[in-house]
């Protein structure tokens, strides 16, 4: 005959652990929900890019992952800067939040929305945006998505940029300079 308190003891531990494992997917659930609205707005922007551009499909198809922004604001006036959020995947999936800062100083006059996404050519370079503090280079560029323009884009050290205008004018659309944070949904 065994023990009541090993008995208890077992049946406590196994209710604790058939609780936790039931709860896991729940808590997913209310995750995915949490950032619906967000994966949605993204998932209408990649949409935008692949009508603009039919070429920009084999991106995302052959990244290894891709961060997406659907609006970021931008605006100046010999001091500028900008601001947006996105989202970052991995293998065509949904993996966290980002977050874009740039401050710049120069020549630019006006205001600006546009969208942005950035690719990850390989894990390395994917591993780099996900450590967070990644920042794009002073001189990196971006390609301005119009028919046929992503057919000839290259990466450039594991990152390719594509941009489309949202609405606004500005003197002025560099890219370097942008800073990004990286806030994982796990």
């Amino acid at each position: 005959m065994r023990n009541p308190r090993t008995i208890i003891l077992c049946a406590t531990i196994l209710g604790v652990t058939a609780a936790a494992v039931g709860a896991a997917p729940a808590n997913a659930a209310r995750q995915d929900h949490r950032h619906q609205d967000k994966i949605d707005r993204v998932l209408g922007t990649i949409a935008d890019f692949k009508h603009d551009d039919e070429s920009m499909a084999q991106w995302f198809e052959s990244s290894v992952g891709y961060a997406v922004f659907p609006s970021i604001g931008k605006g100046g006036l010999g001091i500028g800067g900008a601001h947006g959020t996105g989202v970052l995947f991995e293998d065509g999936e949904p993996i966290g939040a980002t977050d874009m800062k740039q401050i710049t100083i120069g020549f630019q006059f006006g205001g600006q929305s546009f969208a942005e996404v950035i690719f990850f050519e390989d894990e390395i370079a994917l591993g780099n945006f996900k450590k967070g503090n990644f920042e794009l280079a002073a001189q990196a560029s971006a390609v301005a998505v119009t028919l046929g323009a992503a057919a000839e884009a290259n990466y450039e050290k594991g990152v390719a940029i594509f941009t489309r205008v949202n609405g606004g004018l500005m003197y002025e659309a560099a890219v370097g300079g942008q800073k990004f944070d990286y806030d994982p949904w796990n």
